[in-house]
């Protein structure tokens, strides 16, 4: 169905397949319908995963000198493609069946882990998301900045021709 998938440019991306081989995550808008609420955030496609190794493995390892390994590491696939977001408003509504409320829209797919971030903040700070608590759920950029810091600026002071 529609609602699954997410929207990149004019493409509608429903598979792991459809992103470039070297893509880490992306960064995302997700934008409630109806109140135009919207949400940046990023998202990575795999995580690596523990596995701990069984005693039947561990033995074909016997003649390995140094520390055995009792994990091994195995990359799994994320949850992407049913991730609306983890704020809480968001959490809300989807728990009251409004998924098909939702658009979901990539901004921009990043290699790595530093670019995804790097990244989410450009966009963040873009979109003005802390400036304009009305149009944007996010209330904080990197757990640093907070709506709420700015809480006593008139942003419309600083508005000149120059920028």
């Amino acid at each position: 169905s529609n609602i699954m998938s997410w929207t990149y440019k004019t493409h509608k991306i429903g598979d792991i397949t459809q992103f470039p081989e070297n893509t880490f995550g992306f960064v995302y808008i997700v934008t409630h319908k109806p109140s135009k609420k919207a949400y940046i955030g990023k998202k990575v496609l795999f995580h690596n995963k523990k596995q701990k190794i069984g005693k039947r493995e561990l033995e074909k390892l016997q003649g390995v000198v140094g520390r055995r390994p009792s994990y091994r590491l195995i990359v799994k696939e994320s949850d992407w493609m049913n991730y609306y977001g983890s704020q809480k408003d968001i959490k809300q509504l989807l728990l009251e069946g409004k998924k098909d409320e939702f658009e979901r829209t990539i901004l921009k797919m990043c290699p790595n882990k530093k670019s995804l971030t790097y990244f989410e903040i450009k966009y963040q700070m873009i979109y003005q998301v802390l400036e304009k608590p009305d149009d944007f759920f996010n209330d904080n950029i990197l757990g640093k900045f907070f709506t709420r810091d700015l809480e006593d600026i008139k942003f419309e002071d600083f508005v000149s021709d120059k920028i």
